[in-house]
């Protein structure tokens, strides 16, 4: 199994731009297709983006596409989520998860991490 640990989150204006980080320990991270959720107060957690085990296949939520990019270094058991033009509404806590294979659906991902804050404010 892995272990994982966002980082990254942060206070910004609209129209600014962030890094998340997801730090992986455990044997089995290069093998993980990894997501990016999101969960912002009083919705349910929703789909953010993707990216295949080796990084070759990435897919986005509509709301974040051109905005948004995931990218991943298995060598650094790293997986990142690149925010660019940030709305109000994307505030929210921020989770990257693993799966074993590039799903949606949040109930496919076994491993989730703590969460990140992310506050956009107008």
């Amino acid at each position: 199994q892995v272990q994982l640990v966002e980082s990254g989150g942060g206070l910004l204006q609209a129209g600014g731009s962030l890094r998340l980080s997801c730090a992986a320990s455990g044997r089995t991270f290069s093998s993980s297709a990894m997501g990016w959720f999101r969960q912002a107060p009083g919705k349910e957690r929703e789909f953010v983006a993707v990216v295949s085990s080796t990084g070759g296949r990435t897919y986005y939520a509509d709301s974040v596409k051109d905005r948004f990019t995931i990218s991943r270094d298995n060598a650094r058991n790293t997986v990142y989520l690149q925010m660019n033009s940030l709305k109000v509404e994307d505030t929210a806590v921020y989770y990257c998860a693993a799966a074993w294979a590039p799903y949606s659906q949040p109930d496919k991902y076994h491993t989730w991490g703590q969460g990140t804050q992310v506050t956009v404010s107008s």
